[in-house]
């Protein structure tokens, strides 16, 4: 079965071309013009992956994001025009999962999405360590779900990833170079303040408290680690 991308973004050259080139890769292509049209469609197709615009008249992507988030939790790139490193910290605390900055190449946009995709679609192949447990913390792979104390919490692909990476080694410190080149590989060239983004919004998914973590452990200087034995 084809894979479904949305392609949300107010130029209608920017979704043609990525339209037709996506299609000729084999995936299942829908495309909106606003952040209005695009919620509408993904509520009612439920892509695997949206590629969306940030600056769009009326809604724009940080609002599609923060509205699309609310109710669902497919994977999201954004697609930026902005150099500025705080607009993508902001799509990234609102739930993106990856960034690429206008103008990009095919090739480059395909290997983000595939990228993305892979983690999604790896993260919920059944293994031996399908299941993993911190404390009241339980990671399922084969279900693709997350509890706490019972309460099932949604994340993110990426979010997702990183903690199964982290809870698969509790106690182990990851540097945040090396959480990147889970999410990327080691062609990823995203900024280190990523992670500390999907981080903080794992926090507040995971914690009882986010200000003082009992699961996901900052070693100043070092990078982070599950903790082995929860606080608590």
């Amino acid at each position: 079965m084809k894979q479904t991308i949305l392609v949300v973004d107010d130029h209608v050259n920017v979704r043609t071309l990525v339209a037709d080139y996506l299609s000729e890769q084999g995936y299942y292509v829908l495309s909106a013009s606003d952040g209005h049209e695009g919620l509408a469609i993904a509520r009612r197709h439920h892509p695997d992956l949206v590629l969306l615009d940030i600056m769009m008249p009326g809604l724009d992507g940080l609002g599609f994001l923060q509205a699309y988030r609310r109710d669902q939790h497919g994977a999201v790139i954004l697609l930026t025009a902005r150099v500025e490193e705080t607009d993508k910290v902001i799509g990234l605390e609102l739930g993106a999962d990856d960034y690429i900055t206008k103008p990009f190449g095919m090739k480059e946009l395909v290997a983000r999405i595939r990228a993305v995709l892979r983690r999604a679609n790896t993260t919920q192949q059944i293994g031996a360590d399908d299941r993993l447990q911190v404390g009241d913390l339980i990671l399922n792979r084969s279900t693709y779900t997350v509890t706490v104390a019972g309460q099932t919490v949604n994340l993110t692909p990426s979010e997702f990833t990183l903690l199964g990476v982290m809870m698969a080694a509790p106690g182990r410190v990851f540097s945040r170079e090396q959480l990147l080149e889970q999410l990327q590989g080691n062609s990823y060239e995203g900024v280190e303040r990523t992670i500390d983004v999907h981080i903080r919004n794992l926090r507040r998914k995971v914690e009882p408290d986010p200000a003082r973590p009992r699961y996901i452990e900052t070693v100043f200087g070092a990078g982070y680690r599950c903790r082995a034995q929860p606080d608590g």
